[in-house]
């Protein structure tokens, strides 16, 4: 076994590009760290959630400059048996650890392979890679982002010509190219012949920002907003610029990219004390919103002043700010479908019938939101909006920062705040109160033997309500092809368990739903709410033995 691992060890050495990797690997050799060594030689990293995500490191279950160029090796592979040779590949990344490295590596594979490879001028937000595939016509597009993961992890995201990410059959298509490819002495990496890109497909995706807003529509909300180390600050306060609303107060201890990520335990607005310095700045600024990005800028936190909540601000949910966006949108008379993943609130589906428009339920994740037929607007719990389909097939955090200071702004001038309207969207379709009960573990085989237990055993009731029907969603509904979850159905409430599709986490997604009679009654239907959703929470924990 020992001998084994130190003979992959060496043949890894022995190709390995990176000086930094060949030097951390082989002082794990020289010392005979087997544990570490079988941690890292234990398989290989899965090509899975539109591509590769994990801890920077030398190894095959790392990700590194070795793993990346097989990825893009079997990413070229699989476009020319597509029929896509000489077909361009745009590339972008944001400002981890390696982002850079990985993403010339990419575009050297790509024109070693025969096809052209563009990248965009420095890390920029995802979505603005999203764009620049539609816009420049590429077969293929790759961003190289581990999105709001801790600072220690990097990934590999790949989309095709359409602008969404890739989905089977793809996947696995790309999956067995990638296994495929032989010695990396094999893979053709020239020293140039890919284009640089200049400012102009930054310039070209800030003009289409405006589309997202109304001609002539209120622009006065003033923004606190935090990039969360990543590279979100140029972008967006370019964008507010444009628009022509109050430039965002910045929080500048993250402001500026910063790969470590010194202020946060994790970049994740959603993540305890993430937000704490942008609460505090918002406290001397007196804004009327607190906008925040994660470090790739494709999702967008909101937060209000709220007199009722410690501190004096309150993070709006996921679901929330998916309400009111869609709110907003009919209000502005739209057409088209709405559409949001099975993991978020049922209230957008109430919001949507109520104005005669489209709706659709989707697997979790923008690949697939984004692929629903006349989509005018998609959501996803997990903070990602897709304002604006036709311009970015994807979340994008900067339009639906715009989107939200629109709403903000219109109803300023009303004298209203985004809370009243929630208020309104309470008393039309009943009080929507979401949770979620997320278990980050070290151990994998926690996550399996949970979904084990509670496929054996479902539970028949939950906070004192009747489980009415359970699905496992393994075999696939007459909507939905299979993926590794359950649903259960209650009276009054739902439930949805899965496993995190990018992090080592089980995921539990709870709504209630409690009628409210008038105004006056909202305070108690809260509280019944809250009430439920934590017995919900505990019942749910005992039953998957977490």
């Amino acid at each position: 076994m020992q001998h084994d691992l130190i003979a992959q060890a060496r043949t890894w050495l022995a190709e390995d590009p990176d000086p930094d990797t060949r030097a951390e690997l082989g002082a794990i050799v020289e010392a005979g760290d087997t544990a570490e060594l079988a941690a890292r030689f234990a398989g290989t990293l899965q090509f899975g959630t539109a591509g590769l995500r994990g801890e920077l490191g030398a190894g095959p279950m790392r990700m590194n400059r070795s793993v990346v160029i097989r990825a893009a090796a079997g990413l070229a592979a699989y476009l020319k048996d597509q029929g896509e040779e000489g077909g361009l590949v745009v590339i972008g990344y944001d400002a981890r650890y390696k982002s850079e490295d990985f993403a010339r590596d990419t575009a050297a594979v790509m024109t070693g392979a025969g096809l052209r490879a563009a990248v965009l001028p420095r890390p920029l937000p995802t979505p603005v890679l999203a764009y620049a595939i539609r816009h420049l016509g590429a077969v293929a597009g790759v961003e190289v982002t581990a999105s709001h993961n801790p600072p220690r992890d990097n990934g590999y995201k790949v989309y095709l010509g359409d602008g969404s990410q890739i989905v089977p059959p793809a996947d696995g298509e790309i999956a067995a190219a990638i296994d495929a490819v032989g010695p990396l002495a094999g893979v053709e990496r020239p020293e140039d012949g890919w284009e640089v890109l200049g400012d102009e497909v930054l310039a070209a995706y800030l003009a289409r920002t405006d589309a997202v807003l109304a001609p002539g529509s209120p622009r006065t909300a003033r923004t606190v907003h935090t990039a969360m180390h990543g590279v979100g600050t140029s972008v967006l306060t370019a964008a507010f610029e444009r628009a022509g609303f109050p430039a965002p107060v910045l929080v500048t201890e993250q402001a500026e990219p910063d790969p470590a990520f010194p202020t946060v335990a994790f970049p994740n607005p959603e993540e305890p004390g993430a937000m704490d310095l942008a609460f505090a700045t918002a406290r001397r600024a007196a804004p009327d919103l607190i906008i925040a990005n994660d470090p790739d800028a494709d999702r967008c936190a909101v937060a209000v002043p709220d007199t009722a909540t410690e501190g004096g601000w309150r993070m709006l949910r996921g679901d929330e700010v998916g309400a009111l966006l869609a709110a907003h949108l009919v209000e502005r008379g739209v057409s088209g479908v709405f559409a949001e993943s099975i993991v978020s609130s049922s209230l957008l589906g109430r919001i949507a019938e109520k104005a005669g428009l489209g709706h659709e339920e989707t697997l979790t994740g923008f690949k697939w939101i984004a692929r629903v037929d006349g989509l005018r607007y998609g959501y996803e719990e997990a903070l990602g909006y897709c304002v604006d389909p036709e311009g970015v097939r994807d979340k994008d955090g900067i339009t639906a920062a715009l989107l939200v200071a629109e709403l903000a702004s219109v109803l300023k001038e009303r004298g209203r705040t985004l809370l009243d309207l929630l208020d309104d969207l309470a008393l039309a379709h009943g009080l929507h109160a979401t949770d979620q009960l997320s278990v980050r573990v070290e151990d994998l085989s926690v996550i399996a033997d949970a979904m084990a237990r509670l496929r054996a055993q479902p539970p028949t009731a939950l906070a004192g309500l009747a489980v009415t029907s359970a699905e496992d969603l393994a075999r696939g509904t007459d909507r939905l092809p299979p993926t590794d979850g359950l649903r259960y159905h209650l009276e009054g409430a739902r439930v949805i368990v899965r496993p995190s599709g990018t992090e080592p986490k089980l995921k539990c997604y709870l709504e209630v739903v409690v009628p409210v009679a008038d105004a006056a009654g909202l305070p108690a239907a809260r509280a019944r709410g809250a009430e439920l959703l934590a017995g919900i929470k505990r019942d749910l924990a005992a039953a998957a033995g977490i």
